[in-house]
């Protein structure tokens, strides 16, 4: 709950580094470079992983930084996976494994045929 309201009152800038990747700077610091961390959000359930800051790498707690991130994607005003709007891109699709049955999930790139089971990794595909 403290994260939560921390991220509510303090200002942050968001950077897309790739896909799933955020680098967030808390710009309510005198020296905001000083407080640049990296979330992680997973490309497949979009859940929040981890934060580089020290509150989250040494108590592995859920931080104002990751609270904040997540607060701008449920508004829509940060997209950390913006290849999904990629008309190239389409399913996902159920993959079988060699005696028929559910095997994975997978999307391919209609451009170029690359298939991946991961959404995010065609992002370099073609």
């Amino acid at each position: 709950m403290v994260a939560q309201k921390r991220a509510q009152t303090e200002q942050f800038a968001f950077d897309v580094d790739a896909p799933g990747l955020i680098q967030l700077t808390n710009e309510s610091h005198d020296k905001p470079a000083a407080h640049q961390y990296t979330v992680s959000i997973d490309d497949v359930t979009e859940d929040l992983m981890a934060c580089t800051c020290p509150h989250h790498v040494h108590r592995n707690v859920f931080c104002n930084h990751m609270a904040a991130v997540e607060n701008a994607t449920n508004d829509g005003t940060l997209d950390v996976f913006p290849s999904e709007d990629d008309d190239r891109i389409s399913g996902p699709y159920t993959g079988y494994g060699k005696y028929g049955t559910v095997d994975h999930t997978y999307w391919p790139c209609e451009d170029c045929g690359a298939e991946a089971t991961r959404k995010g990794a065609l992002t370099d595909c073609c």
